[in-house]
């Protein structure tokens, strides 16, 4: 009986941490090794779905507007994902796209996230309007969720996913120079997963 119990605990726990990430099935393996990687957000909400068409974007991390005013742990966000791109007048869905190149993109996404946690609501609003005005922010905004996913163990992933733009896809050239202005280049990722196992191996010496 007592074991029974326990197994309920478990499970009820299980699914109350998990109700707040929803997400389509089409994706979920992607979805869930990328959130596995930033335990911080295990339970503040997050919806990832498809949208038609993201403008200048594949995959956007927002706050939802209200809850922007609420204190940190009851925020909630959406990542919405584009449901296909072109390049060369080639339809691509994204679902289709290689697993690992779209965990990479997600733990972009959920890079922002971890950023938007440490603003007040007032900050967030300002960040916002930065963001849609200012290349030097939007390029501050951009490196800083490179960062959090570097941090977080997600180079492989964030290196994928750059290869697949800048090298594999044939994306555009107007695209691939807006990523390589605005986020962090391979060399520059490497550099930042030096400095964190080195930090890493420092915290360990007695």
């Amino acid at each position: 009986m007592k074991i029974h119990f326990i197994l309920l605990l478990i499970f009820i726990n299980f699914y109350f941490l998990n109700a707040q990430h929803t997400y389509p099935e089409s994706i979920a393996n992607e979805v869930e090794i990328a959130l596995s990687h930033y335990p911080e957000l295990a339970e503040i909400p997050i919806e990832f779905k498809f949208k038609n068409k993201i403008k200048k974007s594949t995959m956007q991390a927002q706050p939802n507007f209200w809850s922007i005013f609420c204190s940190k742990s009851k925020r909630k966000y959406k990542v919405l994902i584009s449901e296909s791109f072109i390049i060369a007048d080639t339809i691509y869905y994204t679902k289709n796209i290689p697993s690992k190149v779209l965990i990479g993109w997600l733990g972009h996404e959920l890079g922002h996230i971890m950023d938007y946690q440490f603003r007040s609501g007032l900050n967030l609003i300002g960040f916002g309007l930065a963001y849609l005005f200012s290349e030097k922010a939007m390029k501050r905004a951009e490196r800083s969720a490179d960062t959090f996913a570097v941090i977080h163990g997600m180079e492989d992933y964030i290196l994928a996913t750059k290869n697949f733009i800048l090298n594999e896809a044939g994306f555009p050239e107007i695209y691939t120079n807006r990523i390589k202005r605005f986020y962090l280049s391979p060399e520059e990722i490497m550099i930042l997963v030096e400095e964190r196992d080195e930090k890493a191996k420092l915290s360990e010496l007695p």
